[in-house]
């Protein structure tokens, strides 16, 4: 896999394992139950949250997230699969939440690798609910 894949986040200096630990433990904090797997064909992480108890940052449509995460050349990339469409009305909260799984994400990765890894956004970072609202050309 490459770039232009639907990445949402990449990683570098750590692995797919490792990262996939990190967002799995910040849902276990905001109220979700993980559901973690591994293959070896293709090689990659999956992550399944389901919200366990209510949390009033987190929207309706992110009450099931779905997560897989890949190895890249010096680290890894990770792809949000779930939702796929988030209502106009809860985009706001939706848009919070994902910046504060981001910020998160970066935080823990510099301070856990003693700032030797970091986390970066792609040119064209992808969310699934963003593509869907794009128009078709003309």
């Amino acid at each position: 896999m490459g770039e232009g894949n639907g990445d949402w986040l990449r990683v570098r200096g750590i692995g797919r394992e490792r990262f996939a630990g990190y967002l799995a433990d910040y849902l276990g904090t905001l109220g979700y139950s993980v559901e973690r797997s591994e293959s070896t064909e293709p090689v990659e992480s999956r992550l399944k949250g389901r919200l366990g108890r209510m949390n009033p940052a987190v929207p309706p449509a992110a009450s099931a997230l779905e997560f897989r995460f890949y190895p890249t050349s010096g680290g890894a990339a990770v792809v949000w699969e779930e939702p796929t469409i988030v209502p106009n009305g809860e985009r706001p909260r939706m848009d919070r939440l994902v910046r504060e799984i981001q910020s998160h994400l970066e935080r823990v990765v510099h301070s856990e690798s003693h700032a030797t890894a970091k986390v970066v956004r792609p040119a064209e970072s992808h969310l699934p609910w963003s593509a869907a609202e794009k128009p078709e050309g003309p």
